[in-house]
């Protein structure tokens, strides 16, 4: 599989399940209506309308693409990983509860480990 190329801070979170900090990425705030894909192989992962605001520092969305992710234990065995289901890039991670949205999850994604497609008019 060909992968795109990666900046080292890409990497850092991609392969290497690291955390950007809050608040720093660029889609954090992003409500555009599009179609988020994998940064490392262009898989589709969620679309705009599920993802809202949740003020924790990350892009939040309550329902992935069907077959987008994978779900895992995280290393620390306490939370869950979410993971491309195509190429394994780390995303970031699930939470259950807190009663954000009707669906009480909250995938909390890294911005750096994805791109935004924006919906063609």
């Amino acid at each position: 599989m060909k992968y795109n190329k990666l900046t080292p801070g890409e990497k850092r979170v991609i392969i290497g399940k690291g955390t950007e900090a809050p608040f720093s990425g660029k889609y954090n705030t992003n409500f555009e209506k599009g179609t988020y894909v994998c940064k490392r192989c262009g898989n589709l992962l969620y679309k705009s309308n599920s993802k809202f605001k949740s003020t924790c520092g990350w892009p939040s969305f309550d329902d992935e693409i069907k077959g987008a992710v994978l779900k895992v234990p995280d290393k620390d065995n306490v939370r869950t990983e979410i993971v491309c289901a195509k190429c394994s890039a780390h995303l970031g991670h699930i939470f259950k509860g807190g009663k954000m949205t009707n669906k009480n999850i909250r995938h909390c994604v890294n911005s750096i480990s994805m791109e935004f497609k924006k919906d063609e008019k």
